[in-house]
């Protein structure tokens, strides 16, 4: 992958002990690595509780 290529994933959000994590897939795990900086952006694509609170 080169320099600033950009990868979307649709996830769902996970629960680790009281953490909410996105996991990222192990496709990606040659592409991103430790300490690596990336820009994540998160769109709620479905949450009824959130849009009713937007109203």
């Amino acid at each position: 992958m080169t320099k600033n290529q950009s990868v979307t994933i649709t996830k769902k959000v996970a629960k680790h002990g009281r953490q909410t994590i996105i996991v990222i897939p192990t496709v990606l795990s040659n592409i991103i690595r430790h300490g690596m900086l990336v820009r994540v952006t998160i769109d709620i694509l479905e949450n009824k509780e959130f849009i009713e609170e937007l109203k």
